[in-house]
């Protein structure tokens, strides 16, 4: 219906468009923000996190224990050496503690002139800024820091 002289016309078509229009740039706006910003995890997700992370050094560890008592005392050269159940345990501590942000690393100490490896060091980084590193050896002592590089031997034993 077309208004007549004098009337005016309905504002409700271009109020509509507006809408839409800021409804479209709102959720573009949110979609950005949401694709850049980082995820907020809260105090638990980290606590629950780094214990992962420590879970996963022990029971790497337990399986490398594993390993040198079947070994004489000596430990594998690489992870990938190891077999059977010790390597499906490491394998799946691994898994857990990516599943959480940290990377689990591997080193052998230098081997003795005989061949055989006396230790190693395993280490678990995170991805995610603020989280702890974590380190173990032979020893089983799992030590940290929340400084930005891997544990070592000399931090503080947790």
């Amino acid at each position: 219906m077309e208004p007549q002289v004098g009337e005016k016309r309905s504002q409700k078509p271009k109020f509509m468009r507006t809408v839409v229009r800021y409804t479209v740039l709102l959720a573009a706006i949110w979609a950005f923000l949401w694709y850049v910003l980082p995820e907020r995890r809260g105090a638990d997700a980290v606590k629950r996190a780094e214990e992962r992370a420590i879970t996963a050094l022990r029971e790497a560890g337990a399986a490398l224990a594993a390993y040198s008592g079947a070994q004489n005392g000596a430990f594998p050269a690489a992870l990938e050496v190891l077999s059977g159940e010790n390597a499906e345990r490491v394998r799946q501590a691994a898994r857990e503690a990516l599943a959480e942000g940290y990377q689990l690393e591997y080193e052998a100490k230098p081997a003795e002139a005989s061949g055989r490896i006396p230790g190693y060091t395993l280490s678990a980084r995170p991805r995610n800024w603020g989280y702890r590193n974590f380190y173990t050896d032979e020893t089983g002592i799992v030590r940290a820091t929340r400084e930005n590089r891997s544990a070592t031997a000399q931090d503080t034993p947790i």
